[in-house]
């Protein structure tokens, strides 16, 4: 029997190793047998990536959920997180189910659970669905007829990304967006945000929007590493603007600029926080994660906005966000939400904000970043994902635990904050954090410097001080 512990984002696992139909099969039944207890006929909407499997898994899941009456909206082709988020919340359904691994490699997939408020479902309940998790199904789904099932009503086939570039529509004004002077691009890395651009914006640079459920080797998560073609093709091209990138289920964000360069999530998060705080004057407070820039305090500061910073994993934002008036909530891996829309990560919206600001502005993403640089100060992130022995990971967590680093080469460290990781102050503004991976086998180190040599220095004297 696998043991179903859903992390910091869902459950994931390796696709035919642990991530199978019968596991897949337990965990709807723990979801079905949570959500008849919530409604008196209640209705989830349910969808998959770009991955391997995708329709298969849907499938057992729907067949599942039919065993205990419940309604099944499924998405018609492969869809976006916040697709699924929005169908739950507008269908008026219990749950949104979602089977994704999000920017894992590819030979991972996942399961991760929607609340109907229209953002991910909250730690409690989730670990509610958990314990109601069964050690085996035995039921026979063979014999269950996904067109029965449909023709009895209880399956419905939705159009959940028709829904979203409406949505799009309504909330932008595209067309000032697609007729401006200046030039966009658009990378899915072979994810479910492909559709959606490729209807927004046919006459735009589109790359990787095919589907490929290996994604041509390189995981899909917007990190620069992974996205040199992406960099290159606006190099050749000449004339872009800014490029945008999102990962495998178009949650998370990434930009490039006219250069080719690459900007990452605090950047844009710092961008968010100007453009609708300065210009579009919305309010609300930030709430950021743990491992975000500092840069985002002093930017907040200086506006006078109230900053909360909470633990690593967006449904701890999305908390946040239903209690409370948020402007923006963002996280060091690029799941980013704003005041307007719903309580869910969107690298797409947040993408068409970052363009209908330089559209607006008449600025280049460039000016828009030195207009935040102004306040904050210039800055540079890195982060480097350490696959080691688990001898050695398990070795350096206890050493953070017990306080054993207070020195890494000639950073001396000022002060430790251990919400969730180790994150080691040298000054106000550099600073070292390691955290071990909630869903891979990976110890995660993170570091903020004046440019990017230094902070890559940290990163490095951090290997050489903890592997030491």
């Amino acid at each position: 029997m696998t043991k179903i512990n859903f992390g910091t984002d869902g459950w994931r696992a390796i696709i035919a190793k642990e991530f199978t139909v019968d596991n897949v099969a337990r965990i709807a039944a723990g979801t079905a047998a949570w959500t008849i207890k919530q409604a008196k006929r209640p209705s989830i909407v349910l969808g998959h990536d770009c991955r391997f499997g995708g329709e298969l898994f849907v499938e057992t899941v729907a067949k599942v959920l039919s065993q205990h009456q419940i309604k099944v909206y499924m998405a018609s082709t492969f869809v976006s997180a916040p697709m699924i988020s929005m169908g739950t919340m507008q269908t008026g359904s219990v749950l949104g189910v979602f089977i994704t691994a999000s920017h894992n490699p590819p030979l991972y997939n996942g399961y991760k659970l929607k609340g109907n408020y229209g953002g991910p479902l909250l730690e409690e309940q989730v670990l509610e669905v958990e314990s109601m998790i069964p050690d085996h199904y035995v039921d026979d789904l063979d014999g269950i007829s996904i067109r029965e099932l449909r023709e009895k009503s209880m399956l419905e086939d939705i159009d959940l990304e028709s829904m979203y570039c409406n949505y799009l529509e309504e909330q932008f004004d595209l067309n000032a967006i697609r007729h401006a002077k200046m030039h966009f691009a658009f990378d899915a890395m072979y994810g479910s945000g492909q559709g959606v651009m490729r209807r927004l914006f046919p006459d735009i640079m589109l790359m990787h929007c095919q589907r490929q459920p290996l994604f041509d080797g390189i995981p899909p998560e917007p990190l620069a590493k992974n996205l040199k073609a992406f960099s290159q093709a606006i190099i050749a091209a000449g004339n872009i603007d800014c490029g945008l990138a999102v990962d495998g289920d178009a949650e998370r964000i990434a930009l490039m600029d006219n250069k080719g360069q690459y900007i990452d999530s605090h950047h844009v998060i710092l961008l968010l926080i100007h453009y609708l705080h300065q210009v579009k004057k919305r309010k609300g407070k930030v709430a950021a994660g743990f491992s975000s820039s500092v840069k985002i305090k002093k930017l907040c500061e200086a506006f006078g906005i109230p900053l909360d910073i909470v633990k690593i994993g967006f449904k701890h934002i999305c908390g946040i966000m239903l209690q409370e008036e948020v402007l923006v909530g963002g996280e060091e891996s690029g799941g980013i939400a704003v005041a307007g829309h719903i309580p869910e990560r969107d690298g797409i919206y947040n993408g068409l904000l970052i363009w209908e600001a330089m559209v607006k502005t008449g600025k280049t993403l460039t000016e828009l970043i030195g207009q935040v640089y102004a306040i904050t100060g210039a800055f540079a992130f890195e982060r480097a994902d350490l696959t080691i022995s688990q001898d050695d990971k398990e070795r350096i967590v206890e050493n953070c635990r017990n306080n054993a680093y207070t020195q890494f080469g000639k950073y001396v460290v000022q002060m430790t904050e251990n919400l969730d990781g180790y994150k080691y102050y040298f000054s106000d503004s550099q600073w070292l954090m390691i955290r071990p991976s909630g869903t891979e086998p990976v110890l995660r180190t993170y570091a903020e410097g004046a440019d990017r040599e230094e902070a890559l220095d940290i990163l490095r004297v951090c290997y050489q001080t903890i592997m030491d």
